[in-house]
């Protein structure tokens, strides 16, 4: 277990120097889901949402909040990211919406807030856009599935399914 780096020997909350820390290659990749009965799932599915395409804009909310996740988490250093990519996938035996964000920059500090952040706005999109036809769906299970680059390298959470 690494220490609490956004707080001084005094305690006060900090955003880190990264300063002196080299640029490096960094992806970060984190994933979510939406569950929801068979029914919503199927309006998804066959864009049958009065709001228009539910994962088209969920994909792109998930994009733009990946870009600002420095103004909307206090710590978190603004960056130049160079990719940004999610997806979905319809998982019909789970009624569910699983997400994945794909987030890279070159830089001196690591994008896995921001693929969770995109995750997170995705998910919340994806509700909204469905709130009318089912009000009892879930968002669940956003978690780092891996990251990479930096002096820490790679880093992968055991037992992830790939899709």
């Amino acid at each position: 277990m690494g220490e609490l780096t956004h707080f001084d020997a005094a305690g006060r909350a900090r955003m880190v120097d990264v300063g002196a820390k080299e640029d490096t290659q960094r992806e970060a990749v984190a994933r979510g889901s939406v569950t929801m009965s068979q029914e919503t799932l199927a309006l998804v599915e066959r864009g049958g949402m009065a709001k228009g395409d539910v994962l088209g804009v969920a994909r792109v909310a998930g994009i733009m909040a990946a870009k600002k996740t420095g103004e909307l988490i206090p710590m978190c250093h603004p960056l130049m990211l160079t990719a940004v990519n999610v997806d979905f996938q319809l998982d019909r035996d789970r009624s569910c919406v699983h997400i994945e964000a794909r987030v890279g920059t070159t830089g001196k500090t690591g994008v896995e807030m921001e693929a969770l952040t995109a995750v997170s706005v995705a998910a919340l999109t994806i509700y909204d856009m469905c709130k009318a036809a089912e009000k009892g769906m879930t968002i669940g299970e956003v978690r780092l599935v891996k990251k990479s680059g930096g002096k820490s390298g790679t880093w992968e959470r055991e037992g992830e399914r790939p899709w």
